[in-house]
């Protein structure tokens, strides 16, 4: 049997017990709330404590804690609007101030959703924006073993959109919000949620993936990790608990007798074993857990997803990613819907960021097992088109051959905002880039027809297009002509004289090529046509 143990005193101590109403972090000054929808508004109390919220817009509901001090209420909100307070009325007064309504996006990730303004290209044109209607609420990264109830970052809070907020601000996050604000005219939050380095199992509560069995291999191979390092370090597993349990009862004695410092508990130092909350990024639902779960179900009109570097270590498991994506989407909306008791529609917009280019630009017209990222961009590209009400914003053009972390980012986030405006908002603009519809082979041709061409197909540069792949019933690839015509792209090749499969940009970096977009500016997706 494996053992881990966990301590968070700063969380148990209030967690015992209330003195006094209490509210989540990102209830807070500047806050903003989605419009014209319900929302739920909960936190903490005295058992049996009656709760009343009062909202400045006229809306109001009161209800009593339950057992275990829990309570919520919900609250109709308008169309969108500034200058707005929420009073809570306990034991004591809450009030909430300078509250906006409009629109909330959820955006989550790992280091490239987190990358921030300052660290990207175009900085120096933000160090003066001033945009006070357009809210920020970033916490510092977490992970725990169990779902937590509140962030542990004690100082996070919504801010408005300063030059200093701008530039600690994910710059896909930031611009997203940024154009949404500007085209709507209507105040926009942004709720940052990313952490470096974590695979999607640590976004997905363990319940949604104990049957999957890479989710239990990686399980299994992270505890059995955590014994031995923790045996490494001098310290037997069994010693390790018996001090945690001597520890916590020395603590949970300070607690019952009064003897901790009021506001300023210092938390036990804990044992040295490796435990699920110290290999969190990597450790499955530990993400979920600490960053996810603390925040549903607070109202928000979508979620914008930047994640899958760290599941394209190697083909088999980029193949895997198909799967994941699906379940992450499914179960995140269902949650959400769950957790508001049906006020969250079950569909929310979900706006996945495909992989950009990475590594050396690609000279062979197929990538095979060295090239797990186009396997992954492959899985969000049939998430986008088989899943209801999911989007995608391509990247391949913003990628770096050396830097994981590319630098464009702005070019993302504007992408992202016109996908929301026009299929979320309804607004007349093209969102997407070509999408690959369907195919015909004809008389030694192969016709690929696109959606989403906007006013028309065009190659970046007048060259000519030279990134499709071309392959016979021998399944041997070469590069092919590629002639644009209406909103079909002809794929031939003297080589192969009976071609029976198309693929576009199938490489760790296509961008150096001649990639295709439509009028718009928007690049098409790599694809295949093929299911080799």
């Amino acid at each position: 049997m494996k053992y881990f143990l966990t301590l968070c005193i700063s969380f148990t101590v209030w967690n015992t017990g209330f003195a006094e109403v209490r509210l989540p972090r990102f209830f807070s000054d500047n806050m903003i709330l989605q419009q014209d929808q319900v929302n739920t508004i909960w936190g903490w109390a005295q058992k049996d404590e009656e709760i009343v919220v009062k909202a400045s817009w006229g809306d109001s509901a009161s209800t009593l804690a339950n057992s275990d001090g829990q309570w919520h209420v919900y609250l109709n909100t308008p169309t969108h609007g500034t200058g707005h307070s929420i009073q809570i009325n306990g034991s004591n007064v809450i009030s909430i101030r300078n509250i906006a309504i409009g629109e909330v996006w959820l955006c989550l990730g790992q280091s490239n959703m987190g990358w921030s303004v300052q660290n990207s290209f175009e900085a120096d044109s933000e160090s003066t924006v001033d945009l006070p209607n357009l809210r920020i609420f970033k916490s510092a990264r977490e992970h725990w073993h169990k779902p937590l109830e509140e962030n542990r970052d004690r100082l996070c809070c919504w801010k408005a959109c300063t030059p200093e907020a701008a530039m600690e601000t994910s710059a896909v996050s930031y611009y997203f919000g940024k154009k949404l604000h500007q085209d709507l005219g209507i105040p926009v939050g942004i709720i940052q949620r990313a952490y470096a380095g974590t695979p999607i199992e640590g976004w997905l509560p363990w319940k949604q993936q104990q049957h999957d069995r890479r989710s239990k291999v990686l399980k299994e191979l992270l505890e059995d990790t955590a014994l031995r390092l923790a045996e490494k370090r001098g310290e037997t597993a069994s010693k390790a608990i018996a001090a945690f349990e001597s520890e916590l009862a020395t603590y949970n004695t300070k607690v019952d007798t009064g003897e901790t410092m009021k506001n300023k508990f210092k938390p036990l130092s804990p044992p040295i074993i490796t435990r699920p909350a110290t290999l969190g990024h990597q450790f499955p639902s530990n993400i979920f857990n600490a960053m996810v779960e603390p925040i549903a179900p607070y109202g928000i009109r979508g979620i914008i997803w930047y994640q899958g570097e760290r599941n394209s270590k190697n083909v088999p498991q980029a193949m895997h990613y198909q799967q994941q994506i699906k379940t992450l989407i499914h179960f995140y909306r269902r949650h959400w819907n769950q957790r508001s008791e049906g006020h969250m529609p079950e569909n929310f917009p979900f706006q996945i960021t495909q992989l950009p280019s990475w590594h050396a630009p690609q000279s062979e017209p197929v990538e095979g097992l060295e090239s797990p990222w186009v396997v992954t961009r492959e899985a969000m590209r049939l998430a986008r088109e088989n899943i209801p009400n999911t989007f995608m914003a391509v990247s391949i053009d913003t990628g770096d051959a050396v830097e994981l972390h590319p630098k464009n980012k702005k070019p993302i986030g504007i992408r992202h905002a016109l996908i929301a405006l026009q299929n979320t908002y309804g607004k007349n603009v093209i969102g997407e880039g070509p999408r690959y519809q369907s195919h015909t082979v004809h008389d030694g041709t192969v016709l690929v027809e696109f959606a989403s061409i906007g006013s028309g197909l065009r190659a970046a540069r007048s060259t000519g297009l030279n990134t499709f792949a071309i392959a016979g019933s021998d399944r041997v690839w070469h590069w092919a002509n590629a002639q644009i015509k209406g909103n079909k792209v002809i794929v031939s090749s003297p080589e192969v004289i009976d071609p029976v499969a198309v693929r576009y940009a199938w490489g760790m970096n296509p961008s150096q090529r001649n990639l295709l977009y439509n009028v718009e500016g928007l690049p098409a997706s790599p694809f295949r046509t093929d299911g080799w």
